[in-house]
C-alpha cells in the first residue's frame, strides 16, 4: 500500500523515484555534461563568461596543479571565496583531483577559519586576497601546505581586473595587508597544471567529496560527509521537479547566493549544469543594486534566494522597472518564506515563489513546493522523489496525519555521517533516518508545515548559528561571569542572537562586549541585543534554562 500522500501532488511527469545510479559520480556527470553542452555558456560573472568547454579544460588544469603539488586523493582541500569564476573552475579541479572538498564561509574570523581547518585536516587552501590576513593567523596551526591566493579581478580581461583589483584594494581598501610565504596566484595554478596531467583513481558513489560545515542539530560546528550519491541524487531530485519548466540549453539562471553555502551548491553550481544553463554570479548579495542590474542584463529565468533577499528586492526602487518576462521558476529556502513577502513577488514579477526545506546534512533538499504556485502557502512542501518523511514522538513512534512531532526524512540524499564524530551520528541519523530537529506536522494531502525547533539553533537569513559557539565567545571575556544565548524574532533576519549576561566587573558595558564579539565572531553570528541581569534560570543541578529565557 502507498505511504507517500504526497505523490498524488506531484506535478504531472515527476516520478516517484529517481534513478538513484545515473551516475556513479560527479566525475561521470561532469564528463557528460561538459561534452554535451560543450559550446554553451556556463557561468558569468562581471560580464565575463566561460563556456562548458573552458570551464572542463581550466578545471583539468587545476586539478593537474593541485596533484603536483603533492596532494593526493582523499586530501582536504578549502576553497575559500564569494561567487567568482575562479569558485566553480577551482571545485570542480579539485573534484577531478579525488580531493575533499572543505567549503568554508569566507566571513569568518581566524578563531572560526582555524577551528573547520584543522577539524578537517585540510592540506590545501584557494582563498580569495581579501581574508588572506586571517589565514596569515592560522596557517602555523594547521597542515595546509599548499595556497592559492586569488583576487576579485584576476581572471577578467587585463584592463578591467587591473581597475578592479585597484579599486578593491586602494580606493575600497577591502584587503587588509598579510605576509603569506610560499603561495601562487590562480593564474600560475592554471599555466603550471597545463604543463602536467590527472592521475586515475578510484572513484566509488559512497566516496565522500565534500565536507559542509554546519552546527547540525546542536553544538559546535560539524563537517557534513557527503557523498558522490549524495549529492548525485539531490541533483537529479532537483532537476526532475523543474523538467516540466526548464528547457535545455536555453535558460539563464541567476545565482546570488554564495555557492559555498549547500543550498546555491547544489541548486546553482550543479543542479543547473544538467540543463546546461547560463548561470549568472552575483559578488555580493547585499549589493541590491548589482542584483537588479544582472536581472536588466539578462533574461532570467531562475532565481533562487532568502526571504531577506527576495524583501530587499521588493523594497527596491528600481526593482519595478525590471522585465519579468522570462522569469519561469523563484525557489526561496534557507529560511521561512514570508506570506506578504510571497504576494507582493507574485504581484510584482508574475511568477510564484516556491518555498522548499532542507539542511546541510540532506544535501540539502528535503520538501519542495509544486512551481506553478498551487502548493500550499506557509508548507515547506512534500518530499522530492525518492524521499520518504514522517513525523514522531520523543520514542520515535511514528504519529498520524496532523499530530505534530518531530520531522524525520530518509532518502539517497542524506549524508554519510559527521566527520570524526560518531556520537553526534548516531545521534541524528536513527536507523536510516535523519532527525531535522524541526518540529512540525504532516496534513491529509501530505504536506509538511514546521511549527517550531526542537533544537536550539538559531536561524539567521538562511545560516545556521548556535548558542553554544556564541556562549563559549561572550564567556571568554575576563567581565563576563556567566552568559545564555536564544534567537528572538527580527523582521529583516528571521532570528538574530540575544545574549543574557550576569556580571563578573560592573564596568562591563554593552558596546563592550560586541566589540569583543567581533573580534571572534562572523557578522550573522554576533548578538544583536544584550540584556544584563543578576541571575540566569538554571534547573536544579545548574544547567542554564534557555527555554525559560526565551
Amino acid at each position: 500500500m502507498e505511504t507517500r500522500p504526497w505523490l498524488k501532488n506531484y506535478p504531472a511527469g515527476v516520478p516517484a523515484n529517481i534513478n538513484e545510479s545515473e551516475y556513479e559520480s560527479l566525475l561521470d556527470f561532469f564528463k557528460e555534461v561538459f561534452e554535451k553542452y560543450k559550446s554553451n555558456n556556463a557561468f558569468e560573472c562581471m560580464g565575463q563568461i566561460v563556456t562548458y568547454g573552458e570551464v572542463d579544460k581550466l578545471s583539468t588544469q587545476f586539478g593537474a596543479y593541485l596533484h603536483s603539488r603533492g596532494l593526493k586523493p582523499g586530501d582536504k582541500f578549502a576553497i575559500m571565496m564569494p561567487n567568482l569564476l575562479q569558485y566553480p573552475i577551482a571545485v570542480f579541479g579539485a573534484l577531478k583531483a579525488g580531493l575533499v572538498i572543505v567549503n568554508t564561509n569566507p566571513l569568518y574570523t581566524a578563531r572560526e577559519m582555524e577551528y573547520q581547518f584543522k577539524d578537517s585536516d585540510v592540506k590545501g587552501i584557494i582563498i580569495l586576497e581579501n581574508f588572506a590576513a586571517n589565514l596569515e593567523k592560522v596557517l602555523p596551526n594547521t597542515n595546509i601546505q599548499t595556497v592559492i591566493v586569488t583576487s576579485i579581478g584576476e581572471i577578467q580581461p587585463w584592463l578591467k581586473g587591473t581597475i578592479v583589483n585597484f579599486v578593491v584594494r586602494h580606493i575600497k581598501k577591502m584587503v587588509p595587508k598579510f605576509n603569506l610565504v610560499n603561495t601562487v596566484s590562480f593564474k600560475h595554478a592554471l599555466r603550471e597544471g597545463a604543463n602536467f596531467s590527472l592521475p586515475e583513481f578510484e572513484n566509488c558513489a559512497d566516496d565522500v567529496i565534500i565536507h559542509q560545515y554546519t552546527g547540525g542539530t546542536t553544538g559546535v560546528s560539524k563537517g557534513a560527509m557527503l557523498t558522490n550519491k549524495n549529492l548525485v541524487a539531490n541533483m537529479v531530485q532537483i532537476k526532475t521537479w523543474m523538467v516540466t519548466h526548464l528547457q535545455e540549453s536555453k535558460e539563464i539562471t541567476l545565482s546570488p547566493l554564495p555557492m559555498y553555502h549547500i543550498f546555491a551548491f547544489t541548486v546553482n553550481c550543479l543542479a543547473m549544469l544538467s540543463y546546461g544553463a547560463h548561470t549568472v554570479l552575483v559578488v555580493n548579495p547585499r549589493d541590491i543594486k548589482s542584483v537588479i542590474k544582472e536581472f536588466k542584463s539578462h533574461k532570467i529565468s531562475l532565481m533562487t534566494g532568502l526571504n531577506t533577499l527576495f524583501n530587499a528586492l521588493l523594497n527596491h526602487p528600481d526593482f519595478g522597472t525590471v522585465d519579468f518576462s522570462s522569469l519561469k521558476i523563484t525557489v526561496g529556502g534557507g529560511m521561512a518564506i514570508q506570506k506578504s513577502v510571497a504576494d507582493r513577488w507574485k504581484a510584482i514579477t508574475g511568477c510564484p515563489l516556491t518555498e522548499g526545506f532542507g539542511m546541510t546534512e540532506s544535501s540539502p533538499l528535503l520538501t519542495v513546493n509544486p512551481l506553478d504556485g498551487s502548493g500550499k502557502q506557509g508548507s515547506i512542501g512534500v518530499p522530492v522523489s525518492s524521499t520518504n518523511m514522517r513525523i514522531v514522538n520523543d520514542q520515535y513512534q511514528v504519529l498520524p496525519v496532523g499530530e505534530v512531532g518531530e520531522i524525520q526524512a530518509t532518502g539517497p540524499q542524506i549524508m554519510k555521517g559527521y566527520y570524526n564524530k560518531p556520537d553526534e551520528t548516531m545521534n541524528t541519523i536513527r536507523e536510516g533516518w535523519l532527525c531535522t530537529g524541526d518540529i512540525g506536522y504532516m496534513d491529509q494531502d501530505g504536506y509538511f508545515y514546521i511549527v517550531d525547533r526542537k533544537k536550539d539553533m538559531i536561524l539567521v537569513s538562511g545560516f545556521n548559528v548556535y548558542p553554544n559557539e556564541i556562549e563559549g565567545v561572550v564567556s571568554m571575556h575576563p567581565k563576563v561571569l556567566e552568559v545564555a544565548c536564544i534567537g528572538v524574532p527580527d523582521e529583516k533576519s528571521g532570528e538574530v542572537p540575544k545574549i543574557f549576561i550576569v556580571k563578573k566587573d560592573h564596568s562591563l558595558s554593552e558596546n563592550e562586549i560586541l566589540s569583543y564579539c567581533r573580534e571572534h565572531l562572523t557578522n550573522y553570528k554576533l548578538p544583536r541585543h544584550v540584556e544584563f541581569r543578576t541571575e540566569l534560570p538554571k534547573t536544579n543541578v545548574g544547567k542554564i534554562l534557555r527555554r525559560e529565557l526565551r
